[in-house]
């Protein structure tokens, strides 16, 4: 058991969780519609919770987030982070409010926030864990987003497993240059140090191994015209020509938008 925890937690399965996100390997039911009715998914999902304030029309929308999340096959890294954020928010706010002489009033407004964050961030799990960058590219393109813009978001995402990547190897690199604390100390606390110290000092070769990639990147890019086949209407028709929205992405869709418009209209019949 302990071995299974050790592999789970280990830098290796971090990049390979890493990888399966950002290139959309774990399938769901968002990865298979187009991408431009994923992100219109997303604007729904997303807009909906800050236009009430009533907890149960929240709750409803933190429902529909959940079901989402599910649907999509979110991998357990993104969904641990996502866990442990809102739990630390959640206390951290509650802590605040009572020491600074808040009451129940406060601590349900501060609920009503974290309904609302809950619901845009499940949404934002579900949305882009579905969408490799591709995909993600091509949508915002079609949206007339700027052309840097929509290749900035493809290449971030390429670049993300390779800067992990990178940082491992210059971290075990400089780990191996130095030699073991002498004396571990309390609980261990100069080998944590020594560990936060070399953490630190690795971010400064990857700055400049970023840089030449960045520069390698951008000069094969202009040898193949890629700033004139982007600007040019042919090569966006040509690269566009693939998206194509079926059933699927309707019935997605149109179920969302006729659960939000149910989770708003709840409470009006049972005010009723």
């Amino acid at each position: 058991m302990a071995r299974k925890t050790r592999d789970v937690l280990s830098v290796d399965w971090v990049r390979l969780e890493l990888l399966r996100t950002a290139y959309s390997t774990r399938g769901g039911l968002f990865a298979r519609m187009d991408p431009r009715m994923v992100l219109a998914w997303y604007l729904v999902m997303a807009i909906a919770p800050w236009l009430t304030h009533d907890p149960m029309v929240l709750a409803g929308l933190f429902g529909i987030g959940v079901l989402a999340v599910i649907l999509a096959r979110v991998g357990p890294l993104v969904l641990g982070l996502f866990l442990f954020g809102l739990l630390s928010n959640i206390v951290g706010l509650f802590i605040a409010a009572l020491f600074f002489g808040g009451n129940l009033e406060t601590l349900w407004a501060l609920a009503e926030l974290n309904l609302k964050l809950g619901a845009v961030s499940m949404a934002s799990m579900a949305a882009f864990v579905s969408l490799d960058p591709e995909k993600l590219s091509d949508a915002l393109l079609w949206f007339r987003a700027p052309d840097l813009l929509a290749f900035g978001v493809s290449y971030g995402y390429r670049m993300l497993p390779i800067l992990v990547d990178e940082y491992v190897t210059v971290f075990e690199g400089q780990r191996l240059r130095h030699a073991p604390v002498d004396k571990p100390g309390l609980f261990g606390w100069r080998v944590v140090l020594q560990w936060c110290v070399l953490a630190v000092t690795a971010f400064y070769p990857i700055m400049l191994n970023t840089a030449k990639n960045v520069r390698t990147t951008v000069e094969a890019l202009e040898t193949r015209g890629f700033t004139y086949g982007a600007s040019d209407p042919r090569g966006r028709e040509l690269r566009l020509a693939y998206l194509q929205v079926r059933g699927l992405d309707l019935l997605v869709v149109g179920v969302t938008l006729a659960a939000v418009v149910g989770a708003f209209a709840v409470p009006g019949v049972m005010l009723g």
